[in-house]
């Protein structure tokens, strides 16, 4: 009898590993996001928890390290998370990263929120760019950034008090603080260690019901972003931006001043279409728009004009000042560079202004080609001119006429054609008449 019932204990044991052996693996969807926030990465981030939901995945984690960016798009972000039928876990990694601003309210609106050792999180105070607001437009700002993180904070049960003195006096917190004050709920030293840790705990979700996770030995699916979104992330870059406005620009300048090279246009307009698209979706300052037009202007000038430099060196000025300033992010990785900035203006300047020039001493030089090339050249008397004979001009004989005689081999000035004629008169007479 008691080896029957041990007999029984290990065929239980047998068919428990089994089982355990040809259970499916739970899924879960990875997104990194290793830029600033804008609407690419809002598209991006909903996309992959669509993605997650479809494919019933356990959770989806998302790889945050992110110096903040656009109030709009992390609004966006923040409501695909906390509608998200799959648990969202945002993870702040590597080593050496931060969620800082944006990345703070999306870090605190997760179902879970880890961070790696050395990384920070906070400063969410909120900035309005381009503008200089009084008292009462910043209480209002701020009251507004500290309600909207409350709505969630509160919800996911951590420490109200310590998040919204990230917002309104720009706090930030290691990794350690943010886990003492109760801002996330894990220290993980990598994604392995994350899921044990995460693996068999119960979470409310941000509607009330509570999940038990299984995540133990996951199956990671990593959601990249499609060649769409790659480039259009690309080009959001406000360097980029700026640099594909110059060039288009410049590419355009070329096409009109060489009509039928095609090759400049096409590239003008293409550059010129990208950073309009780009610009729109930026913050885009019109006033430094203006500045750009207004080197424009002066570059022209400069042509026109000897000022020995002076109006070149406004324009590229104006220039400078206009590309820091033409797209006011909230910070400092959403505005152009100044080494950008220095890099289009100046030889964009230079180049600009020593084209124009060339091009209106070209339109101020006498004709050299056909027949208004010929007028002011000298021909020698072939046949006496005794108001009708022949001169040779250029090495070309020529019908002529002349109300002063001119006697054979004298030389004479051409003044006009007409058709096969020419108008001429002695050189002498137009030295005494000039």
């Amino acid at each position: 009898m008691k080896q029957l019932i041990q007999f029984a204990f290990v065929l239980l044991a047998l068919s428990a590993a089994a089982r355990a052996a040809t259970a499916p693996r739970p899924e879960v969807v990875k997104i990194v996001v290793d830029d600033t926030i804008q609407p690419i990465t809002e598209e991006y981030i909903g996309r992959a928890i669509d993605s997650a939901q479809s494919n019933h995945d356990e959770a989806v984690l998302l790889e945050l390290y992110t110096p903040g960016g656009l109030e709009s798009s992390t609004r966006g972000i923040i409501s695909k998370i906390l509608a998200s039928p799959v648990p969202v876990i945002v993870y702040v990694t590597p080593t050496g990263s931060r969620a800082a601003s944006a990345g703070f309210y999306i870090l605190e609106s997760a179902d879970v929120a880890a961070m790696t050792p050395g990384t920070n999180t906070g400063a969410g105070h909120p900035v309005l760019m381009g503008t200089t607001m009084d008292e009462v437009m910043k209480e209002k700002l701020e009251n507004d950034s500290a309600a909207f993180m409350r709505s969630f904070v509160s919800k996911r049960g951590r420490n109200v008090d310590a998040a919204e003195s990230g917002v309104r006096q720009s706090k930030s917190f290691t990794e350690q603080e943010a886990l003492t004050q109760h801002l996330i709920e894990f220290i993980a030293s990598n994604e392995d260690d994350l899921f044990k840790q995460l693996d068999g705990k119960t979470i409310k979700r941000f509607d009330g019901n509570q999940t038990t996770l299984h995540l133990s030995s996951p199956v990671v699916r990593t959601y990249e972003m499609t060649l769409k979104q790659r480039i259009l992330n690309y080009l959001l870059d406000p360097n980029i931006a700026a640099i594909l406005l110059t060039i288009g620009v410049f590419a355009i300048y070329l096409e009109f001043n060489t009509p039928g090279a095609i090759v400049p246009g096409v590239v003008g307009f293409i550059a010129i279409l990208l950073a309009a698209f780009a610009l729109h979706i930026l913050p885009t300052s019109l006033a430094a728009l203006g500045l750009i037009l207004g080197a424009f202007v002066l570059f022209g000038l400069e042509a026109k004009f000897q000022s020995h430099g002076v109006l070149t060196a406004g324009g590229i000025g104006l220039m400078i000042l206009g590309s820091l300033m033409l797209v006011d992010g909230p910070i400092p990785e959403m505005r152009v560079r100044l080494a950008t900035a220095l890099g289009i203006s100046v030889p964009f300047g230079i180049l600009t202004a020593f084209l124009l020039t060339l091009a209106v001493k070209a339109r101020r030089n006498k004709v050299v080609t056909g027949p208004e090339g010929l007028i002011g050249e000298i021909g020698i008397v072939r046949a006496p001119l005794a108001l009708e004979g022949k001169v040779s001009v250029m090495g070309e004989l020529w019908n002529a006429v002349s109300r002063v005689p001119a006697d054979v081999g004298s030389r004479v000035r051409v003044r006009a054609v007409h058709g096969l004629q020419l108008e001429v008169e002695p050189e002498q007479a137009r030295d005494k008449n000039p």
